[in-house]
């Protein structure tokens, strides 16, 4: 039975991995002293040397936006995958096999082996609906439809589009070949589960339009009718390979294309992303069926510096764009672009392209509104700046937004436009500023403790405590973070080879993950070759402490009237001793 991915395989693989390859072969890095440099893909800076990363640990650090982690968390972001496709990426790099360890329990949902199946299934049902649109008796219909919209076949079939036959178990008969496979196509989201028992197909007589994974791999449909039945677009269900609020239709498609991505159009459907490309506008993507999500914003950054997000000019588009524009708000820092393409009444990116032609499309992007014009002129369209009243509501209304930006030269700038629009002096707006953004920033700094500067310590160099002896002592000291130093050390006393980035993956989801990685990035202020010396030393002031502890312990209990036992008198007599 496939169950979780064992710990000892991901530190395995981890350790078998060399963190700086990876990176490199997706972000040129330059050598530089003991670590290698390279501008941050993830910030969009300009410094090309704010991004570290370290053989000797195995971990990254960006000293400008804060981002670390390991090679697996580096794929995750900078791939934008999930943690198994991570390991998935590792393990196929070594031409290994994953092994799985039986969990001895019944799996609510599909494992990660039952997911490599639902891949193969989608990839098959994608080729079967290609077939379809050419065999098919109604692919005159089709590839009539299809002309009747501009596209050409090579069109078609770079994007890989096919028919769905109009009958309720075509995809069931050709796939379903044993109840296994056929609750796997409910999975996927490509049968429905009657009630009465079986299935039949959830997508029937309509255009289909694979959606891919940034991997390429088929994970979900969008299917369109060819007449007025609704819904117009049916799409594939969440399931455990496809998730809509952090896909994006034609990603992939612009990633083949062009590997630098200068800039990415977000449109609102597949039509619009097919038609686009037919004209050569290789870089538009389109939500799936639902609003700009924060992970969308995110995703899309990672990709290129300008965002230029496209919709009808109407009061439903603008009001889908200020969604978009609130989700996007904490994710805009220097260097990246965001602008808003309002469409003429009555037209999309589809029919516009094909009347007007690219160079007209492509003129109106230039021309896209930036986030800051739309923000404010969004904001102004509902105060009336002819009153003091109206000037305060103003206020009310943007100081939240724009306490949402990451700190940057553009929010200074969005601050210093709100100053003259209210006609106030600066040190006005800051008083209006929440004073919890102040205090927040003072309490990023770590405070120097002996606990966490062992901690940060062990984290940057765990090989110091291989083959240290077991310390029984540590395990009553009564000091705040004993426990983590504690297991740290027992992870590191047994692993010649274990590395911050391999020590880091054990915190992965856990609640002390984020300070751990604080501290294994953290500039202690000590130079590496004084490591040893300070932590020995830390450790031995931890035992002094538990020395005095227990004696004043003791020496309570004596007080207190009650009798020592002859171990304690041995015991306190030997502590006296080793406090000389």
């Amino acid at each position: 039975m496939a169950g979780r991915i064992p710990k000892n395989f991901i530190d395995d693989l981890i350790s078998r991995t060399d963190i700086v390859d990876v990176i490199d072969s997706r972000l040129k890095l330059k050598k530089k002293g003991k670590s290698y440099r390279a501008r941050c893909p993830f910030h969009n800076g300009n410094n090309d040397s704010t991004f570290s990363v370290s053989p000797d640990q195995q971990f990254y650090h960006c000293f400008n936006c804060g981002v670390s982690g390991n090679v697996l968390s580096f794929l995750m972001e900078y791939d934008g995958i999930e943690f198994v496709d991570a390991v998935e990426v590792l393990a196929e790099s070594l031409s290994i096999d994953i092994p799985r360890e039986d969990s001895g329990q019944t799996q609510s949902t599909p494992t990660y082996v039952d997911r490599k199946d639902l891949y193969q299934l989608m990839s098959d049902i994608t080729r079967f609906y290609q077939q379809q649109l050419r065999t098919h008796s109604n692919s005159e219909k089709v590839i009539s439809y299809l002309k009747s919209r501009g596209l050409s076949g090579q069109t078609a079939k770079y994007f890989q589009i096919g028919y769905a036959p109009d009958g309720w178990d075509e995809v069931r008969k050709k796939f379903a070949i044993n109840k296994q496979t056929e609750q796997q196509l409910v999975d996927a989201g490509m049968l429905i589960s009657k009630d009465s028992g079986g299935s039949y197909d959830r997508f029937r007589d309509r255009l289909m339009f694979p959606i891919h994974d940034r991997r390429g791999r088929v994970i979900g449909f969008g299917g369109r009718v060819f007449d007025d039945t609704t819904p117009k677009y049916l799409n594939s269900p969440e399931t455990p390979i496809f998730h809509k609020g952090k896909e994006l239709y034609g990603l992939y498609q612009v990633k083949q294309y062009e590997k630098d991505v200068q800039r990415i159009l977000v449109v609102e459907g597949y039509m619009d992303v097919v038609a686009l490309g037919q004209f050569d506008i290789n870089y538009a993507v389109a939500s799936l069926g639902t609003a700009t999500t924060p992970d969308h914003i995110q995703l899309l950054f990672r990709q290129t510096s300008e965002v230029v997000c496209c919709f009808d000019g109407d009061s439903a588009g603008r009001t889908a764009a200020w969604r978009a524009l609130e989700n996007a708000l904490p994710s805009i820092q220097d260097g990246r672009t965001l602008r808003f393409m309002f469409l003429p009444d009555g037209e999309d990116p589809d029919s516009l392209v094909q009347k007007e032609g690219k160079a007209f499309f492509e003129k109106l992007i230039d021309q896209a509104m930036p986030l800051s014009d739309f923000l404010y002129q969004h904001l102004l369209s509902q105060v009336d700046m002819r009153s003091a009243d109206s000037k305060s509501k103003l206020a009310q209304l943007a100081i939240p937004l724009l306490t949402k930006l990451p700190d940057s030269v553009f929010r200074q700038m969005m601050e210093t436009r709100l100053i003259s629009l209210l006609g106030i002096e600066k040190e006005g707006l800051k008083k209006l500023l929440p004073a919890a953004t102040t205090v927040e920033r003072k309490q990023t700094s770590q405070k120097i403790t002996p606990m966490r500067l062992a901690i940060s310590l062990l984290l940057q160099q765990p090989k110091m405590a291989y083959q240290l002896p077991e310390i029984p002592e540590f395990k009553e000291i009564q000091i705040p973070g004993i426990n983590l130093l504690n297991t740290l050390l027992e992870m590191c006393r047994n692993a010649p080879h274990i590395n911050t980035g391999t020590l880091i993956e054990h915190w992965r989801g856990y609640p002390e993950e984020k300070q751990l990685i604080t501290l294994a990035t953290w500039d202690n202020q000590i130079k590496e070759d004084k490591y040893e010396e300070f932590f020995f030393d830390i450790l031995d002031t931890f035992l002094s402490k538990y020395f005095t502890q227990r004696i004043e312990f003791l020496k309570q209990k004596s007080r207190q009237g009650e009798v020592l036992t002859k171990e304690e008198r041995v015991q306190l007599a030997q502590l006296f001793i080793e406090q000389k």
